[in-house]
C-alpha cells in the first residue's frame, strides 16, 4: 500500500505553451510543503461491495478477474470530459478515481490505483491531468484503502501483476491500456461482461434508496424548470437544459445522460439533445431528464408539458391516450411477469387509440401481430429498459435474463410509451404533425407489485396543469 512515486523518467503531462521549468525552480518547488492524510469514513458500499466481489469470484473460481475504472476522454485537443468511472468497476469496489483497476485473484481483491502525486517529482505542480496544483488533490493509497476497505497498490505495479500466467477475464472496452496488458479471449471476456451485467439486475435496499434519492432530486429539477418559465419562453430549450443541470450538479454528481429538451416538432426526435430551439406558446415541450447521484445511480424521467400551462383539446386527447398506455404498463409490473409484456400491454392501448384516430391501415389486432407492427410508425421505441448505475442498465445481460426474461422483486425499470407524429408524415392529419408526447417513470418491482419511484412528479393532464400553475404563480 506504499505511495510509490512516479519514476523520474516519466515526464509530467504538459503542453507546448507551458513555460520552461528551470532546475532551480523545480528543486525549490519540491521543498517546504506540509502534508497530512485525511481520515475518510468508510464508504457506505464497503461491506456490500465485498459481498458482491465474493459472489463474482464464486462464478469464476481460480480465475483472475480484471475491472478497470477507465481514464479521461478527450473533449477537444488538450481538454478532457469530466471523468466518470466505469459502472462495473465502481459497483464492485466503490472507487470513482480514474486510472484504477480492480483485480480479483485467488480469493483476494486488490485495487491498483493512481494516488496523489509525491513531492519528490514535478508531477504535482506540472502535470495538467494528474498534478495536484492543476487538477486537485487525489486521495492517497491509504485513504482509498481506509474508505473502501480494500488493499490498494500503485497502478505502476499492475503490469507485473498481470504478467503472471493465470486464466484471466477482462472487462474490455473500458481501458485501452488494460486491454493491451492481457491477450483477449472473446468467449471468456463476453461471458464475464454478461455475468457482471446480470448481477446488477436486482437492486438491494441501499441501491433502491440511491435511486429514490436520484428521482427526488430530479423532481426538484423539473420544478426549478417550471418556476423559470418566463426565461424558458425567452431563451428556449437551452434554458431548460441549463436549469436542470444546475440542480443535478448542486445535489448530485451530474446528469445521468444528456437531457432531452424537445419543444414542438423537436419532441418527435427521440434523442434530441441539441436543445437549441425555441419554446413556443401553443405547443408542447418534452423533457426527458434525470439526475445521477453521488454514487452514480441515475433517475430517468420524462414529462410532456403544455407551453401555455394548459393543454388544448387535441393535445389533451393525445396526452390522455399516452397516459392510459403508461398506466396500463405500470399496472402490469409485478414479479413473474415477462419483461416484454410491459411493452405489449402499453402498445395494445396505443394501437387501439391509433385505430380510433383512423390512422392504422389495418385493425389494431392486425397491427399488433408481430409480423405487422405497423402501429410502430408512431410509437417507435420500446416501453421499458432496466435502470440503475447506467441509464440503460445491465445492457450486456443475456436475453434470457433480461429482454426475454421475467421480472423479479428488486428490479427497477422505466415505463415510457410515447406517440410521435413527424412534421412531414403525410399519413396523419395536418393538425397532428410535429407533435411528440412521452411520459416516463421509474418503477421498482416489489414482492407484490410495484412502486413508482418518481411518483412525486404529476402525470395526468389535469395534475400537470395544476402543478405548472402552482409553480408559476
Amino acid at each position: 500500500m506504499s505511495e510509490q512515486t512516479t519514476p523520474e523518467s516519466v515526464e509530467p503531462k504538459t503542453e507546448s505553451h507551458d513555460p520552461a521549468v528551470p532546475a532551480a525552480y523545480s528543486a525549490f518547488m519540491r521543498q517546504g510543503w506540509g502534508d497530512r492524510e485525511l481520515d475518510l469514513p468508510p464508504h457506505p458500499i464497503t461491506q456490500v461491495a465485498a459481498a458482491r466481489r465474493a459472489r463474482l469470484a464464486e462464478v469464476f473460481p481460480g480465475e483472475r478477474l480484471v475491472l478497470p475504472s477507465g481514464t479521461y476522454k478527450v473533449r477537444a485537443n488538450d481538454t478532457d470530459y469530466r471523468f466518470r468511472s466505469d459502472t462495473a468497476h465502481t459497483y464492485f469496489c466503490g472507487n470513482q478515481t480514474s486510472d484504477a483497476v480492480l483485480v480479483l485473484q485467488d480469493g483476494e481483491a486488490v485495487l491498483y490505483a493512481r494516488p496523489r502525486s509525491s513531492r519528490e517529482t514535478d508531477e504535482f505542480f506540472r502535470d495538467r491531468v494528474y498534478g495536484e496544483l492543476w487538477a486537485g488533490r487525489r486521495p492517497s493509497a491509504r485513504e482509498i484503502s481506509t474508505s473502501l476497505g480494500i488493499d490498494v497498490r500503485h497502478i505502476d505495479s499492475l503490469a507485473d501483476a498481470l504478467s503472471v500466467s493465470q486464466k484471466t477475464r477482462v472487462h474490455r472496452g473500458v481501458s485501452a491500456h488494460v486491454d493491451g496488458l492481457v491477450a483477449p479471449d472473446t468467449s471468456l471476456d463476453a461471458d464475464f461482461a454478461r455475468v457482471i451485467s446480470e448481477m446488477r439486475l436486482v437492486k438491494d435496499e441501499w441501491e433502491v434508496g440511491e435511486l429514490q434519492e436520484a428521482c427526488d432530486i430530479t423532481t426538484l429539477g423539473f420544478e426549478d424548470s417550471v418556476r423559470e418559465w418566463d426565461n424558458v419562453l425567452k431563451y428556449g430549450e437551452r434554458w431548460l437544459e441549463g436549469t436542470f443541470f444546475r440542480r443535478a450538479r448542486t445535489m448530485g454528481n451530474d446528469i445521468g445522460y444528456d437531457s432531452i429538451v424537445g419543444g414542438g416538432k423537436h419532441a418527435t426526435t427521440l434523442h434530441w439533445i441539441e436543445n437549441s430551439g425555441p419554446i413556443t406558446p401553443g405547443e408542447l415541450v418534452l423533457l426527458d431528464m434525470g439526475v445521477e447521484g453521488h454514487n452514480l445511480y441515475t433517475a430517468d424521467v420524462t414529462r410532456t408539458l403544455p407551453v401555455d400551462g394548459t393543454f388544448t383539446t387535441l393535445q389533451r386527447d393525445l396526452y390522455d391516450l399516452v397516459h392510459a398506455s403508461q398506466q396500463a404498463g405500470i399496472d402490469a409490473v409485478r414479479p413473474g411477469v415477462e419483461f416484454a409484456d410491459i411493452h405489449l400491454t402499453s402498445m395494445t392501448v396505443l394501437a387501439h387509440g391509433l385505430e380510433g384516430l383512423g390512422l392504422l391501415p389495418v385493425s389494431a389486432a392486425e397491427a399488433l401481430d408481430p409480423e405487422s407492427k405497423v402501429y410502430s410508425r408512431w410509437t417507435l421505441h420500446g416501453t421499458s429498459h432496466m435502470l440503475g448505475m447506467d441509464v440503460h442498465d445491465c445492457g450486456q445481460a443475456s436475453p434470457e435474463s433480461y429482454a426475454k426474461g421475467t421480472l423479479a422483486a428488486g428490479m427497477v425499470l422505466t415505463v415510457e410509451p410515447g406517440l410521435y407524429f413527424q412534421e412531414d408524415d403525410l399519413l396523419v392529419p395536418e393538425e397532428l404533425r410535429g407533435i411528440g408526447i412521452r411520459i416516463e417513470d421509474d418503477i421498482l418491482v416489489t414482492s407484490d407489485g410495484s412502486r413508482n419511484l418518481s411518483a412525486s412528479l404529476p402525470r395526468s393532464a389535469t395534475d400537470i396543469e395544476e402543478w405548472m400553475g402552482s409553480l408559476r404563480s
